[in-house]
């Protein structure tokens, strides 16, 4: 639907103005010399490598696209989407990133989905001195120990999302704690953040096992029989695709589970419950999202656009690509020029609303205060949902400025 260039979304964006969601009747023509008044950013993101999340991560930017330039575009300006797939590959996405800048001439780049991979173009962003809106990766050290001026980040980070979990931990009173986690960046922040977050909360807890499969390669045999021989009493746990469907499999077959707390990271999202169908576990407090249960008004308007444009229900990522854009159209409102300068202080405590709640990106350390909906899981109609949630706001489970500060690597 969108080629590489610009986002043509005419046909769409009348259907949508005869719903009412556009302030204008009709999406503005495409002439080339329009086409050459557009402001060109740069997406790249692990398409082929991890559909199940970066497919609805792109619907999610489209959309957004969509319905900025049906409204005319940012400052008159249509927005122009180059997008590319880095197959997952950190080398894929510095040398797209080199096109992107040098040949395409984007005004800055957006996106990535793996924590390695957005740490590469984050370094990329930082020696280039170009302006970098990572979307997905959820490494800390992207907007700490490896922060830099040029680099932001809109989702809730790990160390974010697991405090958000290691609050629910700590109520439950389990106090002998096994991981399990993939044995890269993310999985590594994941486990060190929630063993803070939880001793800090409950000084007697203590952590006794720890479980490090190799992403999308876990032996979710040999994983619950070394997690059951340690009888922890709670669980962390922080696979996700794959790895997660056959670790529940497996722990479930084996009565892992069974009288234990069980804490899982994003196991709530749609694109990782969704799959387990009624194999979903059952009471495992999880970071997700539950969007068909949200009854605010701005997130309805979204739910029902995204549904009207694709046919099904958004998911985390949907939400994501959305509020990404949304984020970059804020900006380019707002700055004064296109200079890549003017463009990173305007973003530095920029703040706009977006259908999961107003959003500010921090100026100390460029994180934004994107949350996240924290319940349990269950099983209804054959399916994973979550229930007994709330939305937790980001800015709420960050560290304090001078924390921040001795985290933050010198720029």
């Amino acid at each position: 639907m969108f080629s590489k260039g610009f986002v043509k979304s005419i046909s769409l964006a009348a259907g949508f103005a005869a719903a009412g969601l556009f302030a204008t009747a009709s999406a503005p023509d495409v002439s080339d010399a329009q086409a050459a008044e557009t402001i060109k950013i740069g997406e790249i993101n692990s398409y082929t490598r991890l559909p199940a999340f970066t497919e609805p991560y792109r619907k999610g930017w489209q959309l957004a696209v969509e319905e900025i330039n049906a409204a005319g575009g940012v400052n008159g300006k249509l927005l122009e989407v180059i997008s590319r797939d880095d197959a997952g590959k950190p080398g894929n996405a510095i040398k797209i990133a080199e096109e992107l800048v040098r040949k395409d001439g984007v005004t800055l780049l957006t996106g990535t989905f793996f924590s390695h991979i957005g740490l590469a173009v984050t370094e990329f962003a930082k020696q280039n001195k170009v302006l970098f809106v990572a979307a997905e990766p959820l490494s800390d050290a992207l907007v700490w120990a490896k922060g830099n001026r040029y680099t932001f980040r809109l989702r809730p980070s790990t160390y974010m999302q697991a405090a958000m979990l290691a609050k629910e931990a700590a109520k439950t009173g389990a106090k002998r704690w096994a991981t399990v986690a993939p044995n890269y960046a993310y999985g590594k922040d994941a486990v060190k953040a929630f063993q803070t977050v939880l001793k800090q909360l409950n000084p007697e807890v203590e952590f006794i096992e720890e479980q490090w499969p190799a992403l999308f390669k876990i032996d979710a045999g040999a994983t619950a029989r070394a997690l059951e021989a340690a009888k922890p009493d709670g669980i962390y746990n922080v696979t996700f695709g794959g790895d997660l469907a056959e670790f529940v499999r497996e722990g479930t077959l084996r009565g892992l589970f069974e009288g234990r707390t069980v804490v899982s990271l994003l196991t709530g999202e749609p694109e990782y419950l969704d799959p387990l169908k009624d194999e979903a576990p059952k009471g495992w407090i999880v970071t997700g999202y539950p969007a068909d249960q949200i009854t605010d008004a701005a997130h309805r308007k979204f739910f029902d656009a995204y549904k009207a444009m694709f046919g099904e229900a958004p998911k985390t990522g949907s939400l994501v690509g959305y509020n990404t854009m949304a984020s970059v159209a804020a900006l380019l409102a707002k700055a004064k020029s296109l200079d890549t300068e003017t463009l990173v202080d305007t973003m530095e405590g920029l703040s706009l609303d977006t259908p999961s709640g107003p959003v500010t990106y921090r100026a100390i350390d460029h994180q934004s205060t994107m949350g996240a909906w924290v319940g349990r899981t269950d099983v209804k109609d054959g399916k994973g949902v979550m229930v007994d949630w709330y939305y937790a706001e980001g800015g709420d489970y960050l560290p304090s400025d001078a924390e921040v500060m001795k985290l933050r690597a010198a720029e």
